[in-house]
C-alpha cells in the first residue's frame, strides 16, 4: 500500500483467534470439512504463524486451506495433500521454501498430534 493512502486510512489490529476458537470459525465456514481435519488445519496455520513468515496466514487462509482440501477428498493431513494445497495458505514464494525447509513432517506430525 502506497504512503499516501496509509496516511489516509485509520488502523485497528485484531489478534488472531485462539485455537478452539478458530476451529469454530473453519467448522461455521466450510461444513463440509470434518472436526479432525478443521483441528490439523488449525494446527498446523497456529505453527506456520510461529515461522515468521513474510506473510502470516489468517483466518481466511485457515478456511481456504481446510475448504480445499476437503475439495481434495481428504480426512486427515498428510505431506502429499500440505504439498497440493500449501498454496491456499503460504502466499510467498520464500514463505513456501521456509516451510518446505523446516521439516514438513514435523509440522505435519505436531499439527496431527495436537488433535489426537
Amino acid at each position: 500500500m502506497h504512503d499516501a493512502l496509509k496516511r489516509r486510512c485509520l488502523y485497528h489490529w485484531v489478534e488472531h483467534p485462539d485455537f478452539e476458537r478458530e476451529v469454530q470459525i473453519v467448522q461455521r465456514r466450510a461444513p463440509e470439512v470434518g472436526e479432525r481435519l478443521a483441528r490439523q488445519v488449525a494446527a498446523a496455520v497456529a505453527a506456520l504463524r510461529q515461522m515468521e513468515l513474510y506473510k502470516p496466514p489468517g483466518v481466511a487462509e485457515t478456511i481456504d486451506w481446510a475448504m480445499a482440501l476437503g475439495r481434495l477428498g481428504r480426512t486427515d493431513l498428510d505431506v502429499a495433500s500440505v504439498e497440493a494445497s500449501l498454496g491456499a495458505v503460504v502466499k510467498y514464494a520464500e514463505d513456501r521454501e521456509k516451510v518446505n525447509g523446516n521439516s514438513m513432517d514435523a509440522l505435519i506430525a505436531r499439527a496431527v498430534a495436537a488433535t489426537s
